[in-house]
């Protein structure tokens, strides 16, 4: 047509054209004109084929340089990086101009692509269903979740088949330990309801990082037993290189993405208990689960079945209960009731909890601690273990180690504070652990609480006799007893009325 160029599609079908009809029905089969037909075919090459090379309409900038500066310095270390090598040109060559960057970065990937090392080729992979499943942790510090407004150091355990994306994530308050993912792992594959044939993970290198290798050995046999109960086939992806694990790795940033949109739907990022929190976790990936149900379902019956029963998700650990009224474990200083110094425990160390027993006898679960960030020991008390001996000792809390983690309120913190500014350290002391034995006593801990912010709020000491009246049993709640006493003489009536053998068995 007029006005328009010829296309090479369209030549190419002209010319086909040419072999079954005439050059007229030929050219407006083309859309093209008779006399355009006529002259591509006396002239059949190609229009692109006659275009002429663009040439610069401008002095090439690195002309002069690049073939004596920078393809010496890509030869020479090749990883190194375009802003790198056109900073170094600046400096050797200050007349050059700060607008050559781009050109610059655009002729040393054109050098690469032609004479640069070879990269690592990437594998997509066909997953088959019931083949593979895959284990990773992730950090969720930028989320910025906190628990009863105290932020909450911890990651996920993140669990996926490759082939449905069946997914399952467990909130793990430590490092990347085998407990967390013995606990996690075991959650994902009841919850799923069957077991794939391989298990995936990325080396935990996090927790063979400060273990010697006598303990590596450990951790790899009791993660090989566990794939082994289950009827897995363990492996592990090279040491640094993500994308062998992609199929899990990926998945990370959109879990995390969910979480962040629902944390900003919720209006808040505080919840008011771990339970709450991990029960929202559990809330998003069931949607995503749900997404995928149809596919989660088909590949349920690629499974292997689950094991009778679950094997263990916890270390078991032998401590003994020192005079201190505790006992340390890991950097870590608990306090268990007084009755027990002397004692060997038995300990079943979770990732979140510890449970005591006294030979096969369970006692009690205490919430597990952790070091702190600058490696200082942790503690882990309980006011109620050692209140007994305190009330014996009330001076000894002035300079105890652990004092500000025996406190179970920050009321009673602040209180003991403000004793000491107005009052002698032996008054703050005898006070403060009449506080404390009054929560013990009464169970009024939360209710006494909030007492002593009203106090601290207008500026008054506590009264303790004020308060054990405040907080004693209402009258009314104890139970009236009345005692009837018989006349003695009514023994002598019974006497009299019972058979001879008998009177005289009595």
């Amino acid at each position: 047509m007029p006005g328009r160029h010829v296309t090479d599609q369209q030549m190419r079908l002209f010319m086909t054209l040419t072999h079954t009809h005439s050059v007229p029905v030929a050219a407006a089969k083309s859309g093209i004109s008779q006399a355009t037909g006529y002259r591509l075919r006396n002239d059949p090459i190609l229009p692109s084929q006659k275009k002429t090379p663009r040439s610069r309409r401008r002095p090439d900038p690195l002309g002069d340089i690049f073939e004596t500066d920078v393809v010496p310095l890509l030869q020479s270390a090749p990883g190194l990086r375009s802003v790198a090598i056109f900073e170094e040109l600046l400096r050797r060559h200050p007349d050059l101009s700060p607008g050559i960057r781009r050109t610059l970065e655009r002729r040393i990937r054109a050098w690469r692509a032609e004479h640069g090392p070879d990269q690592g080729v990437i594998f997509r992979q066909t997953h088959e269903p019931g083949r593979m499943g895959l284990s990773d942790f992730t950090d969720m510090g930028k989320l910025g979740v906190t628990v009863a407004g105290q932020p909450l150091e911890h990651r996920l355990y993140h669990f996926r088949l490759a082939c449905s994306g069946f997914e399952h994530a467990h909130v793990v308050l430590g490092g990347e330990s085998y407990v967390a993912l013995a606990e996690g792992l075991q959650n994902a594959l009841w919850s799923l309801g069957g077991v794939p044939e391989n298990h995936r993970t990325d080396s935990l290198s996090a927790a063979f990082r400060n273990l010697d290798q006598s303990a590596q050995t450990d951790l790899t046999t009791r993660f090989d037993v566990l794939c082994q109960h289950y009827g897995m086939t363990p492996s592990r992806n090279n040491k640094g290189v993500a994308h062998e694990n992609g199929a899990i790795e990926g998945p990370h940033g959109h879990l995390k993405r969910a979480i962040e949109d629902a944390l900003v739907m919720r209006g808040s990022r505080d919840f008011e208990g771990l339970v709450a929190y991990r029960r929202f976790i559990d809330e998003i990936v069931g949607r995503i689960n749900a997404r995928n149900a149809k596919r989660i379902d088909a590949e349920r019956t690629s499974l292997k079945p689950l094991p009778a029963r679950r094997t263990t998700d916890y270390e078991e650990v032998t401590v003994r209960v020192t005079s201190s009224g505790g006992f340390l474990l890991r950097k870590v200083f608990y306090t268990v009731p007084s009755r027990l110094i002397g004692h060997q425990l038995r300990l079943r160390l979770y990732d979140d909890r510890l449970e005591l027993f006294l030979g096969a006898t369970f006692l009690v679960t205490l919430v597990r601690g952790r070091t702190k960030p600058n490696g200082n020991h942790g503690h882990v008390i309980n006011y109620h273990h050692v209140i007994h001996s305190l009330r014996r000792k009330p001076m000894a809390l002035m300079g105890l180690v652990y004092r500000d983690q025996l406190f179970p309120r920050q009321a009673f913190r602040d209180m003991f504070s403000v004793l000491l500014e107005q009052t002698s350290e032996k008054e703050a002391c005898r006070k403060t652990v009449d506080l404390l034995a009054l929560a013990h006593d009464r169970g009024c801990e939360a209710e006494l609480a909030a007492q002593l912010e009203e106090d601290l709020r207008q500026n008054r000491l506590p009264d303790i006799a004020a308060l054990r009246a405040l907080f004693a049993p209402p009258p009314d709640s104890l139970p009236g007893v009345e005692v009837q006493l018989v006349e003695l003489s009514s023994y002598d009536h019974l006497l009299a009325g019972a058979p001879n053998g008998e009177e005289a068995a009595a």
